[in-house]
């Protein structure tokens, strides 16, 4: 089979990845919930152990990624988080799920950094912002259809729609082998080459390097902790927060996981039409204009979570959920591009990816477990609004960022190291 072009590979994996994606995770929590009736600290600990697997793998798999091949990374990740939806939806055993989340932490680190890095160098940096929008668009796009689908099937099986977005996910990873191209990136020549373990610890060195030397990096590395940090408790609480604390309309007779893909589906479309605005925006946008874009989006995240964790109706806690998952959906292709627009390296960036992408991971291991206590002890509407405060000194990281430009320029000089 032909390889195609760079472009079309990265929108059909944006679109039917999130096929899968939003099938399994559309329900999950539901089934987390009501067929195995885990209680708020045990769904945080779910996301957690993932996030560990995660953090632990995200380093090496990225130095991988820039020393050996991005494409196979990409692959590989892919068949991995397939078939981490599947083991979560084979049994309620808790320690198959603790295992399920591990293999989930494995293949996002597998994708994180090498999928990014992948599609900038193949494109080029220019004109990236646009990429990564209308990407977006394409993975709204099959997470809409996603959605619908996984519904579909849960409301017959609630562990099929599991089983359904996991093998959706790994079909994906097998197309890939046939059709995704590799051209950006290129190995080092074989007479500089070390030996496997000294050539990962040589891009991890570098990539952590470079990131000590650009402090607009650092900066960036602590905005994502903070976003980590507080990620758990709107991921891992919003549905149980919704059925035990506010209820859901008694209409037309509605089972609970149909309501969560009618959630999704609209807050979807949404992000459809908005991305659709933004990209003629910031297609091309600077530093400057990606970090004000940034800061906005993040402050209305962070008054989202709290509104939704606050609220005691169903309209005003439907509304909240809903603008606060929108501003995250738009905040991720404008920050994967403020990110891979600073990293002036590209023989690292699959590495840099991922060490920003462990910055996310020990956010959620050190926020996780905490919002899962205060949910425990205090409720879920103190873990909810807890996590939208956290998201306080990210705003003001933003703000640093953009008193110079986007971009730190009193050390733009700063050099890589050789």
């Amino acid at each position: 089979m032909r390889r195609l072009d760079a472009l079309k590979v990265y929108y059909g994996i944006e679109f039917f990845e999130d096929i899968g994606r939003h099938a399994a995770f559309t329900v999950m929590a539901v089934y987390l919930v009501q067929d195995v009736g885990l209680n708020p600290l045990e769904l945080v600990l779910i996301g957690t152990v993932g996030e560990i697997s995660y953090f632990l793998l995200e380093v090496p798999t990225g130095a991988i990624a820039d020393s050996y091949s991005r494409r196979a990374s990409v692959i590989l990740g892919l068949a991995v988080g397939g078939t981490s939806m599947i083991v979560i939806g084979l049994t309620q055993d808790y320690r198959v799920l603790l295992f399920g989340s591990v293999l989930w932490g494995l293949g996002s680190a597998l994708q994180s950094g090498a999928y990014e890095a992948w599609i900038t160098d193949e494109h080029g940096l220019d004109g990236i912002t646009g990429v990564f929008l209308r990407g977006a668009q394409f993975a709204y796009s099959g997470a809409i259809v996603g959605a619908i689908l996984g519904v579909a099937v849960a409301t017959q099986d609630l562990a099929a729609a599991l089983f359904f977005g996991g093998a959706v996910t790994i079909a994906t990873g097998v197309v890939c082998i046939f059709v995704m191209p590799e051209r950006g990136f290129q190995r080092r020549p074989a007479a500089e080459r070390l030996s496997a373990a000294r050539e990962l610890k040589r891009n991890a060195v570098a990539g952590a390097g470079l990131i000590r030397g650009h402090h607009i990096l650092l900066l960036i590395v602590g905005i994502t902790f903070f976003f980590g940090a507080a990620s758990e408790g709107l991921d891992r609480l919003w549905e149980a927060h919704l059925i035990r604390d506010v209820g859901l309309p008694e209409l037309w007779g509605l089972d609970p996981v149909v309501w969560f893909g009618v959630f999704n589906v609209v807050g979807l479309a949404a992000g459809v039409v908005i991305t659709s605005l933004l990209v003629p925006r910031f297609a091309f946008a600077g530093n400057a204009q990606l970090a004000a874009a940034l800061l906005v989006v993040t402050a209305i995240l962070s008054a989202g979570m709290i509104v939704f964790g606050l609220a005691t109706g169903f309209a005003v806690a439907a509304g909240a959920y809903l603008v606060a998952r929108l501003a995250r959906r738009i905040n991720e292709p404008l920050y994967a591009a403020w990110l891979n627009r600073n990293i002036e390296d590209s023989s690292v960036r699959a590495t840099v990816n991922s060490l920003v992408g462990q910055s996310d991971a020990v956010g959620e291991i050190v926020g996780g477990p905490a919002i899962g206590v205060v949910g425990t002890l205090s409720g879920m509407r103190a873990a909810l609004v807890a996590s939208g405060l956290l998201l306080t000194p990210a705003l003001a990281l933003y703000g640093r960022a953009l008193r110079h430009g986007g971009r730190e320029p009193e050390l733009e000089e700063a050099e890589a190291p050789a």
